[in-house]
């Protein structure tokens, strides 16, 4: 792709504006100087190898995508930017290098591991130096409780170093492909939450975090402020290696079970929370969900509200039991099932029904009324599905969390949606804004202060304090 061809894919998406709150606009087209980038192109090449920086366009366009063009919302406006400059360093101090560097030439820095976001959290807004991480892959060491590697070790690297010691992960993303610092700055949740929560739940014993300064000094950032990094898009802190919780290993394997209704679904699931050991993953779909989901599977009835279960071995007869007991019955029992189950979690079941239902966008939500007001749902928004995930709160205790999957008629419509839901007891968290917007903004906006002053990390991403 041609530098005028790169040109006219963002002119036709600058001036665009986010419907929801909070609004966001992509910056109007502001390029390097061309003597900046190359002097930085040229450090990098010093300081890390040329074979690690790469500056043709399909590899600067590649760097700067994600997997935001699942939503109908972000696809038209995005890309936002392009990176100048791609660095991929070999390892953490590669990492430490690449951002010193790019400070030092006031350059935009985005991090990213291998794009799986799905918010445009990983495109660069201002163009500048996308730092892919996804060669810094060490595992650097597993204890007992613990295991330590450099920000691009994937989950499925993670899980079987921890496996080798008897122990496995305690929240991996459904996206196992995914590098543990790309999962930490973009993520919040995966299999393991519904026993572990969110990964600010105590998940986090320690972040290598690189400021944004000329030397760029690593720090080690302990638990809880470490907190400050999770699910902020990296604008808080370049993370070059992490600390994550291990739980002892277990002997897991997949239950499918159905039912006629969505109460005596519902029922069940909420029983197996409380299953003990806790499963790894309680997912439930209604049958309009279940129908996407290919190749068609005997133990996925298509017609029937399909809720999945990762459990232990030696808790099938129970799980069973409290199936039977709701109604519902079990289609299939497989020791290599929790591989597809957890393919059909999280935003995996979004691409999945996306994939054949394109007319169709997600919502991703909480609250009482996915559950319990379940016709008023259906009366604010005609034609929805949901998906559900059972997931450990913040207080200890056990709740659904959910995709709502409902037809897209436009970004005003679809904010209009968002607004009757919450009027229903069903809380949006809007996976269709590049714009950080839970309740930790002033943990990260502190840490922002002190690891990126100059406000380079990530720029667009976090929105100014009111």
């Amino acid at each position: 792709m041609s530098d005028s061809t790169l040109a006219k894919t963002l002119a036709g998406s600058r001036g665009r504006t986010l419907p929801g709150y909070p609004r966001a606009e992509l910056p109007a087209p502001t390029p390097l100087p061309a003597a900046t980038v190359e002097a930085l192109a040229a450090d990098l090449a010093d300081l890390l190898g040329p074979a690690a920086v790469l500056r043709d366009d399909g590899s600067r366009l590649t760097a700067s995508t994600d997997w935001a063009h699942m939503s109908p919302v972000l696809q038209p406006l995005l890309p936002g930017g392009v990176a100048d400059v791609v660095a991929r360093p070999a390892d953490a101090a590669g990492i430490a290098a690449a951002v010193g560097a790019a400070h030092r030439h006031r350059v935009p820095v985005t991090v990213r591991g291998q794009g799986t976001g799905n918010y445009g959290q990983g495109i660069p807004l201002y163009g500048g130096v996308v730092i892919d991480t996804s060669l810094a892959t060490r595992i650097l060491e597993v204890t007992d409780g613990w295991i330590t590697a450099e920000a691009g070790a994937s989950f499925v690297m993670l899980e079987k170093a921890a496996r080798a010691t008897g122990q496995e992960l305690a929240i991996l993303p459904s996206t196992v492909g995914s590098t543990v610092g790309g999962f930490i700055a973009g993520g919040s949740g995966g299999t393991g939450s519904i026993a572990n929560g969110a990964i600010w739940d105590g998940y986090l014993r320690s972040l290598t975090v690189v400021p944004c300064t000329d030397d760029a000094t690593p720090v080690e950032v302990g638990y809880p402020d470490n907190t400050a990094m999770a699910h902020a898009f990296g604008v808080s802190g370049v993370i070059s290696a992490a600390t994550v919780a291990l739980r002892p290993a277990r002997d897991w394997t997949g239950l499918f079970s159905s039912f006629a209704t969505l109460d005596g679904a519902l029922a069940a699931g909420e029983e197996l929370f409380a299953l003990a050991p806790t499963p790894r993953l309680v997912s439930l779909d209604e049958a309009g969900i279940v129908a996407t989901y290919r190749p068609l599977d005997p133990a996925l009835p298509v017609d029937r509200v399909s809720v999945r279960g990762i459990i232990t071995a030696d808790s099938v007869a129970a799980a069973s039991a409290v199936v039977e007991r709701h109604g519902g019955r079990v289609d299939a029992v497989r020791p290599k099932g929790p591989a597809l189950i957890a393919s059909m979690s999280y935003n995996h079941t979004t691409h999945r029904v996306r994939k054949l239902r394109p007319e169709l966008t997600h919502l991703q939500c909480m609250g009482p009324g996915l559950t319990r007001r379940r016709a008023e749902v259906a009366a604010a928004v005609p034609e929805s599905l949901i998906h559900l995930e059972g997931f450990r709160m913040a207080d200890g205790g056990h709740d659904w969390v959910s995709m709502l999957f409902l037809r897209y008629d436009g970004p005003d419509v679809l904010y209009r949606q968002m607004a009757e839901l919450a009027a229903v007891e069903v809380y949006v968290d809007d996976p269709h804004t590049w714009v950080l917007h839970h309740g930790r903004l002033d943990l990260i906006r502190a840490a922002a202060a002190r690891f990126d002053p100059d406000g380079l990390l990530n720029p667009g991403k976090l929105p100014a304090a009111a």
